[in-house]
């Protein structure tokens, strides 16, 4: 016989995918026919009995001939896809003796889903013209070549080690891309080297023809390094008159996964932890792993037979569980009676039911203890569920967001609105709980506000982890909040109390300087105005009045400055009469002189405390920024604090901006006020003496000594500039004192070496008069030096004696008990009365040398009569006049005339060394 397979058919393939038998059946004269590859079920029609010369009445006939006839067809068949066109050919003998040849068009069908064939269907047709009896030795060889070449198994010939022929599935096997790609190659190519002597103990084994080998399980290697495990036969054959071997290979890989799994999942069976049962349908158990004897506390000799129910001590039915969707939880026994909580989850199988049985005891009574826990904390604590759902809440998550806990469950957090520390609404998709939900990061103590039903504003500390970190998102969230409200309504007042003045309740200097760091920060180089503002009068109110009255005075002041600026301008207190306005967006002088007109006009108001009508007045400094300026706010508070001292010095209820010149002065300032401390031990500061000459004889009498300042870097420096700095400073004391001591010294020493007689007239400020200390130092000065005391005279300013009089009285009594002598200095600036003077023990009054500048004045009968007063006056008191500022001989002659004792000034001698002075 000779069988030929074509995979196209033009006329076959132009047909639909329908069933063809129905189609053939249905033509009386049609030769379709059907086979069922599953079981062999062979449909027919009446004319393929005639095409295969079977009676049509003898069926099994029919089917038998069928099957042989389209054997190629049938193994072929599971090697191809569904819907693949076959065509065969066939030499056969009828009953009757006759060869004919026949042609069968056939098309696999089947699950297209799994691509698995389970039927063949097809037409016949009578070919017997085409073929004469001198094929059917051919068609044999080409049949059998065919099965061959069709095989799923792998079939190859190898001959003195190489390979002679080999299958398409062969071929296959090692990853070839044509059986003709191996032809010639030894088979020791394609095994293990370990495995060469087995396979040739196991060829040599094969003595006769067909004589072959037990199936041996062979791993092949392939072409591209991998490996095969494949089942084997070796077979003795003769090829082309000579031994060979021909192998029949059968791939195993699929069976040896499929009995690794079925080991693994029986040591899973065996080793996990919960409870595998299997029980036939009516619920026996027919399996019973370790976990089961551990949970139920039954062995396994004890259940496998018995009703599954009897074992867990209630009732379980496997179909029921089932149809209710495959798991429960439910109450099980053990053997000794005590309770077990068991999750049951239940699958059918071919003759019964699979139960896994997970002990849930140990967990469910820890999560009736964390239920119990939750439930009684004072944290809220919310679980946020898969579907972004509140699944779960405590009473006091309830109790903290003023809502019924079973109102919150099955909600969306989005409708619980929440806002940030600024008062800004946060978006839902911002919310901590979105975002540990999206991300599965965990966020802690993120302060958030939240308002209640009831119209109240909860401060919350909240915290969100996700549920279950190992899973992807989108996780489920545990939220966890605090209400913080009292803790932060206490923490506000603290930061308040922290950065608020008491008294007036405006910002501190603290604030200040805070929020005019701010200001500078966002800025962008617009101007930024500072305004430093120091209460005229003041002090006088307070140390007369009292404190409780000066504090309602600030209270006012402070309260009426807040009403002269704009709505986001600060007004601070920074302490005492001290006040500061920051403001800014102020580019013009205009604009900000506008301001400090409001606040004076507002100040100068009259203050009514306690039935009084109290005034005060205000210094002011102002400094702005500029767009290039780098300085801090300490800088800035630091200028227009000199500002307002610059503005006080030029008279009260003043205001002054800084500039360059003056930030140049005050540096200068500071800079001279560091070196003089410095002056005294680097030997900087030395005397200088002005003759004092007696106008009746035109003799010396006495000389003033005046300090001088040689600084090493800017040379002589102004008594007029560094002593306001001494005065301003605790440096008075230190510089008066070494000039006290020094000009003692020097006057002494000439006293003893050149027997000079002359008396020594030294200034004491308000300074160092206010200070006790300067009765001592002079004692200390005299009894040094050895001086005379009554050759010293102590210069005080009339101004230094008018401020606190009755204080300065006991401190020249004092100075007086001592035997120096006394004067009153610049006498006629500091508005003294004669009372006043009276209960000084004066030994000397210095006319100021403003009045004998008039002298030359256009008005000088004016100062000529107030000279003659003064002298008049302090004859009447017994004490010398002295005229300061003489600089020429008119000035003297006048005084002269007036009856005035002495006089000293340029035109009489200049301030000198005492070298020069003396001689």
């Amino acid at each position: 016989m000779e069988a030929h397979i074509h995979g196209e058919l033009s006329t076959w393939a132009s047909c639909d995918r329908e069933d063809i038998t129905d189609l053939a059946l249905a033509a009386s004269t049609a030769s379709a026919w059907s086979v069922d590859l599953l079981d062999y079920d062979v449909t027919w029609s009446p004319r393929l009995a005639e095409i295969l010369g079977v009676d049509t009445q003898n069926a099994d006939a029919v089917r038998q001939r069928l099957l042989d006839l389209l054997e190629p067809l049938t193994v072929a068949a599971r090697n191809y896809p569904v819907w693949h066109n076959f065509d065969l050919e066939q030499c056969h003998t009828t009953p009757g003796g006759e060869t004919r040849w026949t042609r069968f068009l056939a098309r696999a069908q089947g699950n297209a889903a799994t691509g698995k064939v389970e039927r063949l269907v097809g037409i016949a047709t009578d070919v017997t013209e085409r073929f004469n009896n001198t094929r059917e030795l051919d068609d044999l060889a080409d049949r059998y070549r065919l099965l061959v070449e069709l095989s799923p198994e792998g079939i190859c010939v190898h001959q003195d080690g190489k390979l002679v022929y080999i299958n398409p599935a062969a071929a296959r096997f090692v990853k070839a891309a044509s059986p003709t790609q191996l032809l010639g190659r030894p088979i020791t190519d394609f095994v293990r080297p370990a495995a060469v002597p087995e396979l040739l103990r196991r060829i040599s084994s094969l003595r006769e023809p067909g004589e072959a080998t037990e199936p041996t399980e062979v791993r092949l290697r392939t072409l591209d390094g991998g490996s095969l495990c494949i089942e084997s036969v070796s077979v003795r054959i003769t090829w082309r008159g000579k031994p060979a071997y021909q192998v029949i290979m059968r791939d195993i890989t699929a069976q040896k996964a499929a009995q690794a799994a079925l080991r693994y999942q029986a040591a899973l069976v065996r080793h996990a932890s919960d409870a595998i049962i299997a029980t036939t349908s009516d619920g026996m158990v027919t399996s019973w792993n370790p976990a089961a004897e551990t949970v139920y506390g039954h062995s396994e000799d004890q259940a496998l037979g018995r009703p599954v129910s009897e074992l867990v001590g209630v009732t379980l039915d496997p179909a029921t569980i089932v149809a209710e969707g495959g798991v429960v939880e439910a109450e099980h026994r053990k053997a000794d009676g005590s309770a077990l909580t068991v999750r049951v989850s239940a699958s059918p199988m071919d003759d019964g039911y699979v139960l896994m049985c997970a002990d849930e005891t140990a967990r469910r009574t820890v999560e009736r203890r964390y239920r119990t826990v939750v439930t009684a904390l004072d944290e809220g604590v919310v679980v946020i569920d898969e579907n972004e759902l509140v699944g779960s809440a405590n009473p006091a998550a309830g109790r903290i967001l003023g809502l019924p806990v079973e109102a919150m469950i099955g909600c969306s957090p989005a409708l619980f609105p929440l806002y940030d520390e600024s008062g800004a609404r946060v978006p839902p998709s911002e919310y901590p709980s979105a975002l540990t939900r999206r991300t599965g990061h965990a966020s802690h103590g993120r302060v958030l506000r939240a308002r209640r039903p009831d119209g109240q504003w909860v401060w919350l500390s909240m915290s969100c982890r996700p549920l279950d970190s190992d899973k992807t998102p989108p996780h489920e969230v545990v939220v966890s909040f605090t209400d913080i409200t009292e803790r932060r309504a206490i923490g506000e007042r603290l930061e308040h109390d922290a950065t608020h003045d008491p008294l007036t309740n405006l910002a501190n200097r603290t604030l200040i300087l805070q929020r005019l760091e701010e200001m500078l920060r966002r800025s962008g180089g617009r101007p930024v105005c500072v305004l430093f503002i120091d209460l005229d009068k003041f002090k006088v109110i307070n140390d007369s009045l009292g404190h409780g009255i000066g504090d309602e005075v600030l209270r006012i002041a402070g309260e009426r400055l807040k009403n002269c600026v704009r709505q986001g301008d600060l007004v601070g207190r920074l302490g005492g009469d001290e006040f500061a306005i920051v403001a800014s967006d102020m580019a013009h002088d205009s604009q900000i002189q506008a301001l400090i007109g409001r606040i004076r006009r507002a100040l100068t108001e009259p203050v009514v405390v306690e039935g009084r009508r109290l005034r005060i007045d205000a210094s002011i400094g102002v400094v702005t920024t500029h767009a290039d300026d780098e300085r801090s706010a300490e800088d800035l508070l630091r200028d227009a604090d000199v500002a307002m001292y610059q503005a006080k010095t030029r008279g009260r209820g003043r205001y002054e901006f800084f500039d360059v010149e003056l930030r140049e002065r005050v540096q200068r300032q500071l800079r001279l006020e560091q070196d003089l401390r410095e002056s005294v031990r680097g030997g900087q500061l030395w005397v200088a003496y002005q003759p004092v000459v007696d106008l009746r004889t035109q003799q010396r009498v006495a000389v003033e000594g005046l300090l001088r300042w040689d600084h090493p870097v800017h040379g002589r420096i102004s008594p007029g500039e560094f002593i306001p700095l001494a005065e301003e400073s605790d440096l008075i004391n230190l510089i008066g004192g070494h000039m006290l001591r020094t000009a003692t010294r020097e006057l002494a020493s000439r006293r003893r070496h050149s027997g000079v007689r002359t008396q020594l007239a030294v200034n004491v400020s308000a300074r160092q008069l206010d200070d006790g200390s300067v009765v001592s130092a002079v004692n200390e000065a005299l009894r040094a030096t050895g001086l005379p005391p009554g050759e010293l005279c102590l210069e005080i300013t009339e101004s230094a004696l008018m401020q606190e009089p009755e204080a300065a009285a006991d401190v020249l009594t004092a100075l007086r008990d001592l035997g120096v002598r006394l004067a009153i200095d610049d006498f006629g600036t500091g508005y003294s009365s004669l009372a006043q003077l009276w209960k000084l023990p004066l030994d000397t009054l210095k006319i100021d040398r403003s009045f004998v500048a008039g002298l030359d004045g256009p008005n000088h009968p004016d100062a000529e009569a107030i000279i003659k007063g003064i002298i008049t006056m302090a004859h009447s008191m017994g004490l010398t006049v002295v005229a300061e500022g003489t600089e020429n001989e008119r000035q003297i002659a006048i005084l002269r005339e007036l009856g005035c004792d002495q006089a000293q000034g340029f035109h009489l001698g200049k301030p000198a060394p005492a070298h020069e002075v003396f001689g």
